[in-house]
């Protein structure tokens, strides 16, 4: 590992945190899971052991869950004025910078992808939504409605916003710290108490997190971290009875599963779910732009980003310029491990999706897919990453929209290129995804430009440019893509309940 980019200070600091197994955050408190077990947490770089994570269980959610509502009741976080609870916000933002190559280089090591990204996108965002989300608590206000009761009563109606109670947040492991923050900033700031659990592949940075999040000020109990796998840590929260609502990012096939589950008590569910988002170029576009632009679309993050260009269709017009700038720069992109400075896309998160991927790739190639760029190893790793899960840029051409690889989502770096020729069909052919997450437009004509925006079933849209997401917009899908809108002022509802109040004033 290079230190071209952190201190040797920095390197120290981490090389400390993964000496000792790393326990669950309850209360407060460090603990180790109730039943004592642990589990490995793997470097995908090297496919080695990095540290031990505490193996929680539902007992251990139970913990989480009568600390959080201890917190809840507590008057030192119920009766917070809103600014307080702004001013918190801010020191944590404020401390999530100060530690920034701290928490990258931890987030290089456990999720792989390069540190440049790691500090810019997951530390740099995060305390971006901290700092955007404290200043809300001051100015997320009620109404007083007009209203015209029955008998001529003479009445005062007005509406609170008061927050749910204890959220569970379940977060993947492509962006972990920062997807952490997308449920944490917008439920802390509504007043809310958390039960949090991230992927068990990537748990390292979100309880560096909490860590901070207390030494903020946050009082003991407000935010509380369980680690341990979807199917039994994440079930319990999404059953879990004492838990008013649950956020979840994920697979389509686990938020169902997640909605299923919040049916017990009726809780209040938000879904950021999976994507396969179309990457539309126009006769018109620029090739060399659109090529640049469609492979960071595809290849930012190691194509593990629910909203990756993963379908670019092409005008016939276009298409084999289109195409062979893409392969060119396909073929440019330097793989390696994350700490390496040179990187500019690591491994992908674990050898189940290494396997994944690679099954994709020959799925394509079977199906009468052309492997125009990529599709296996890179040659160029140091022996030391031989047990890493690397995959390289991969390009598919493909003859139809039939193919495996253009209907699934992948979740790693393969692209799909398509050609067409009518407008209409392209508008079918874009929407016939049971998902809508995210489309990309690319164009010199906004009539046109508009005029597809208006047509894609799609959450967001982007013209002329990708992947740009902000706090203050709200980002969520239509179709299997999810329920709600995080980010923005729309996140707020979803962590509160509107209180209705009539006086008469009679």
């Amino acid at each position: 590992m290079t230190t071209d980019t952190v201190s040797q200070s920095t390197h120290a600091t981490v090389q400390r945190f993964l000496s000792t197994p790393v326990g669950m955050l309850i209360g407060g408190r460090r603990v180790e899971a109730t039943s004592g077990n642990w589990f490995d947490s793997i470097d995908p770089a090297t496919g080695s052991r990095l540290t031990s994570v505490a193996l929680g269980d539902p007992a251990d959610v139970d913990r989480a869950v009568t600390a959080a509502h201890a917190a809840f009741d507590d008057p030192s976080w119920q009766r917070l004025a809103p600014l307080d609870r702004g001013r918190l916000l801010h020191r944590l933002a404020d401390l999530i910078e100060e530690h920034a190559d701290e928490l990258a280089l931890l987030e290089s090591y456990d999720n792989g992808k390069p540190l440049s990204v790691a500090r810019a996108v997951d530390v740099g965002t995060s305390a971006k939504l901290f700092r955007y989300f404290a200043g809300w608590p001051s100015k997320y206000e009620g109404a007083t409605i007009p209203v015209s009761p029955r008998g001529g009563l003479d009445v005062l109606n007005y509406t609170t916003h008061e927050p749910i109670g204890v959220v569970g947040a379940i977060v993947p492991w492509n962006f972990p710290m920062s997807m952490a923050v997308w449920k944490l900033a917008p439920a802390l700031a509504t007043g809310n108490t958390v039960v949090l659990k991230p992927a068990e592949e990537t748990s390292l940075s979100t309880l560096r997190l909490v860590e901070l999040i207390h030494e903020a000020g946050f009082p003991p109990g407000v935010v509380n971290v369980v680690t341990g796998p979807g199917a039994t840590v994440g079930a319990a929260i999404a059953a879990h009875p004492g838990i008013g609502k649950v956020a979840f990012t994920g697979s389509t096939a686990v938020g169902r599963a997640v909605a299923i589950a919040a049916t017990g008590n009726l809780k209040k569910v938000s879904l950021e779910l999976g994507g396969k988002s179309p990457n539309i170029v126009l006769p018109d576009a620029d090739p060399d732009t659109v090529a640049a632009a469609a492979a960071e679309a595809i290849f930012f993050n190691q194509g593990q980003t629910c909203t990756a260009g993963s379908r670019l269709y092409v005008h016939a017009d276009l298409y084999d310029e289109v195409l062979s700038g893409v392969v060119d720069r396909a073929r440019r992109i330097v793989v390696g491990p994350g700490t390496d400075p040179a990187t500019e896309m690591g491994p992908l998160v674990s050898a189940k999706q290494h396997k994944t991927v690679c099954g994709y790739v020959e799925s394509g190639r079977a199906e009468g897919g052309r492997v125009a760029a990529g599709g296996g190893r890179p040659a160029t790793l140091a022996s030391e990453y031989a047990g890493g899960f690397f995959v390289e840029p991969t390009v598919i051409e493909a003859p139809d929209d039939g193919l495996t690889v253009v209907q699934e989502e992948i979740f790693g770096p393969v692209l799909t290129v398509l050609r067409w020729h009518e407008t209409d069909d392209l508008i079918r052919r874009a929407n016939a995804s049971p998902y809508g997450l995210a489309a990309g437009i690319w164009t010199r004509d906004l009539t046109s430009a508009h005029t597809l925006a208006r047509a894609i079933r799609a959450g967001t849209i982007w013209i002329n440019c990708y992947n740009l997401t902000d706090p203050a917009s709200p980002f969520g899908g239509y179709k299997e893509s999810g329920w709600g809108r995080e980010m923005g002022r729309a996140a707020l509802d979803l962590y509160t309940e509107t209180k209705s109040v009539w006086v008469n004033l009679g």
